[in-house]
């Protein structure tokens, strides 16, 4: 899958966005070769399997400007750096306890000019801020994830959700979610993405207002 696929399905990207989505593969290339934040073997699904992927929370809610975003186990940087050129006037704070994995993202967000992108080599729970939602992709089981956040949230609201968590996960989470008491809902990729690689794919929303 190449670049174009992005543009089909966020026809509204700005020639500076389109730019910037076309020089992540070669961004992340370089990187990888260094330090291996996005596995090999996946690296010829990049657009398909990191960016667009990142991207379906994009499809569920439209972040308004000003929104602060915590990117909890970012990794190399998703799907807070993808989520960052949608939105650049969102602020995006991306942490992982890997050192090596901040690196890249540093690396990248400057390789893009990344304004509203920071990201700090730490564990969320040592995060004293409060941010309007949590992303994560797949980081852990939920009934873990939740401790780690709960109390990083604003009180105020100011998007069409309720300040909360969106989470990339795969898969039947009945039993996973079980146990959860706030309100949560799912999304299938699958209605909105063509591709087959996304027909477990889910973005979950979660309330933590």
């Amino acid at each position: 899958m190449t670049v174009d696929r992005i543009f089909h399905y966020f026809p509204a990207l700005t020639q500076e966005q389109k730019k910037q989505f076309e020089q992540l593969y070669a961004v992340y290339k370089e990187w990888n070769e260094q330090i291996n934040v996005v596995s090999r073997k996946d690296f010829d699904s990049f657009y398909e399997r990191h960016v667009l992927h990142s991207l379906g929370i994009a499809k569920m809610v439209s972040f308004k400007p000003g929104t602060s975003i915590l990117d909890v186990g970012t990794g190399g940087g998703f799907p807070g750096i993808p989520l960052a050129i949608l939105f650049p006037k969102v602020k995006f704070h991306l942490v992982d306890s890997i050192g090596k994995k901040i690196k890249v993202v540093q690396g990248a967000a400057e390789a893009l000019g990344l304004q509203n992108v920071r990201a700090s080599h730490s564990r969320a729970e040592q995060i004293k801020e409060k941010y309007d939602f949590v992303v994560s992709r797949a980081v852990t089981q939920i009934d873990r994830f939740l401790p780690w956040v709960q109390n990083k949230f604003y009180p105020k609201q100011k998007n069409a959700y309720p300040n909360g968590i969106f989470y990339l996960k795969g898969g039947d989470l009945s039993e996973e979610f079980k146990n959860v008491k706030r309100f949560w809902e799912e999304m299938e990729l699958s209605k909105v993405f063509d591709e087959p690689f996304f027909e477990t794919k889910k973005v979950i929303y979660i309330n933590m207002a």
